[in-house]
């Protein structure tokens, strides 16, 4: 089951709101998903974006795949600079302990 991390629309027209899913790849826009992570209001301006920073990690570490728009709204959250900067530490540690033996 190929895992993606999507909007899903919900509010009334000419008002969107979207929320920010974890769903199967096959699944329809407005379907069936596993876990509801966020939500995003892009008419709010400063604070569009209300993100569970632990799940969404928790779902990328599993392989789910960000959509774009869901990919720039976790660079907007700082998760995915938060990603790569734990990755390059964890790195950087070990050739540091490789050096040292």
């Amino acid at each position: 089951m190929a895992v993606r991390i999507r909007l899903r629309r919900i509010g009334r027209k000419n008002a969107p709101q979207y929320r920010i899913v974890v769903a199967d790849s096959r699944s329809p826009r407005d379907g069936k998903f596993l876990e509801i992570i966020g939500q995003y209001v892009p008419r709010q301006g400063e604070t569009a974006v209300n993100l569970k920073a632990d799940r969404a990690n928790y779902w990328l570490d599993k392989g789910a795949q960000p959509s774009d728009t869901v990919r720039s709204l976790l660079r907007k959250a700082g998760v995915m600079k938060a990603r790569h900067e734990a990755k390059v530490g964890a790195k950087r540690a070990a050739s540091a302990v490789k050096v040292a033996e």
